[in-house]
């Protein structure tokens, strides 16, 4: 009898082992936990908390891109039902992801909280919404939240990325963002080292001024133009500043601009630590006539986008823009200190950025070619940084062959017109380090701060100069002056060239 009543009960335990296991690879548990939860929910009073991704003010909420990241740390995001996936900056990194109104559990020092992702039917912005019981959050609300702003502040520090936003015409979320990926710095462009230096002392120094700033009673932000022909490396040289800085980048496409009002709702939405760019201004301003490139965006939206009023809604912001030229066509106002502080000169490509050139791309710092690249150069002809780049990127493989040619493409391009062009674009007086140590002209156009080499000629100057005479045989005879101005300018330029 005994052993027939052992017997049953073993096999009682044995059944419901079995049962519990299949249950267990099933969803009736989970549907069972989530049932209980639920019905206990009932019984207890809760408090709900919205945090949401703008302020009032339209300016991005810090707090809600904080949560952000510490709730796609958490484990229950992998763990949950559904949710998504993105590759990382690296081939093997995958990263989980809140989905559109997906809700996440977390505990905190025994406390039960419930996230869940929203989206607003009628603007469009998203949200956070904390749920948590009204005993637990007396207990454990600011706690809660410091932890999540450390956890995150960890996180940022470990995963440092920087991000391109790039701004949407008629979408409810003005801002797209995605990872930053361009690799140039200040290391791979080709600078001159003293304006390299230049360049990387105002920028830290602008970093370590926020005091300065307040006390001068002045917004803490600075204002870069990057000007030349095209392919001279300015897009190059703004991620190099971006690599420096360790900021956002926002590029805004005035094209996709609608107003006036839509261009200030894009400047509030930047965040602080951002480098705003606006490339080929000068097509905008000339542009203004016709009314083909702009939009709805005026004039006078622009100067209040580059030092108004709306301007001084947020700081640590670096201003870029970028022109192919600087002629009377551009409207002076927007040239003045303030709104642009630091004028940067791109010109064509001379033989000291070409030797630049073909250390980076060819691994040459001497060959028995660069003399006679360097006796064309002297004759005026130019190429720009990015075609003879590519020149030496299509022939890699036989250094010989990537000068050859460089060579025949110099020799193609004759004397140049284009790069006297952008010589004579350096008025003298831009010459000057600093610009408020010798203006000539008229005070409203003259930058703040221009990077230039100072115009001094040097003894290796009056050599290429001598040598350039001997030349003289090859092409008509110039006046000497301004064979003098046009090697001191080109020279000058070279030290601006990517």
């Amino acid at each position: 009898m005994v052993l027939a009543t052992l017997f049953t009960y073993s096999f009682i335990f044995i059944a419901l082992g079995l049962v519990v296991r299949f249950l267990s690879k099933t969803s009736l548990v989970l549907i069972l936990v989530r049932t209980w939860q639920s019905f206990m929910d009932h019984f207890h009073v809760y408090q709900l908390y919205k945090v949401p991704q703008y302020n009032d003010h339209f300016q991005e909420n810090q707090l809600y891109n904080q949560i952000s990241t510490y709730l796609n740390s958490l484990p229950s995001v992998e763990d949950s039902d559904s949710t998504n996936l993105f590759s990382g900056s690296k081939s093997n990194d995958i990263f989980f992801h809140l989905d559109a109104t997906q809700s996440i559990r977390d505990t905190f020092l025994g406390a039960r909280v419930c996230w869940t992702n929203q989206k607003s039917n009628t603007d469009g912005i998203k949200s956070f919404v904390l749920k948590i019981k009204k005993n637990d959050k007396k207990r454990v609300f600011r706690q809660y939240f410091q932890h999540i702003l450390s956890v995150s502040d960890e996180i940022g520090q470990r995963k440092k990325e920087i991000k391109l936003h790039l701004n949407l015409s008629g979408e409810n979320e003005r801002w797209r963002s995605i990872p930053f990926t361009h690799p140039a710095n200040f290391e791979t462009v080709v600078v001159d080292a003293e304006l390299k230096t230049k360049i990387k002392s105002d920028l830290e120094l602008f970093l370590k001024s926020k005091q300065y700033y307040h006390r001068l009673g002045r917004v803490w932000k600075r204002s870069y133009l990057l000007y030349g022909a095209s392919g001279t490396g300015k897009t190059s040289f703004i991620a190099a500043m971006a690599r420096f800085l360790c900021y956002d980048v926002y590029d805004i496409d005035i094209s996709k601009v609608s107003d006036d009002s839509d261009l200030k709702t894009l400047l509030l939405q930047t965040t602080p630590k951002s480098l705003i760019v606006v490339e080929d201004l000068d097509r905008f301003l000339t542009g203004k006539r016709t009314a083909a490139i702009a939009g709805g965006v005026s004039l006078s939206g622009l100067l209040n986008f580059m030092d108004g009023i709306i301007s001084s809604c947020g700081e640590e912001r670096v201003l870029v823009f970028t022109m192919n030229s600087k002629d009377h066509q551009i409207d002076q106002s927007v040239m003045r200190p303030g709104r642009i502080d630091v004028h940067i000169h791109f010109p064509l490509c001379d033989f000291s950025a070409f030797k630049g050139l073909a250390n980076n791309y060819l691994g040459l710092k001497e060959h028995k070619l660069f003399p006679q690249v360097e006796e064309i150069f002297q004759t005026g002809a130019s190429l720009s940084p990015a075609e003879i780049g590519e020149l030496m990127i299509s022939n890699r493989t036989s250094p010989s062959r990537a000068l050859k040619s460089v060579i025949s493409a110099l020799q193609s391009s004759g004397t140049g017109p284009a790069n006297g062009a952008s010589n004579k674009m350096l008025p003298p007086q831009h010459r000057l380090s600093n610009s408020s140590s010798g203006r000539t002209g008229d005070e409203s156009v003259e930058p703040a701060t221009v990077f230039c080499r100072e115009n001094m000629p040097t003894v290796s100057e009056f050599k290429k100069l001598y040598g350039l005479l001997r030349l003289g045989s090859r092409r008509k005879e110039e006046p000497m002056v301004d064979l003098g101005l046009g090697l001191i300018d080109n020279k000058e330029g070279s030290r601006h060239e990517k």
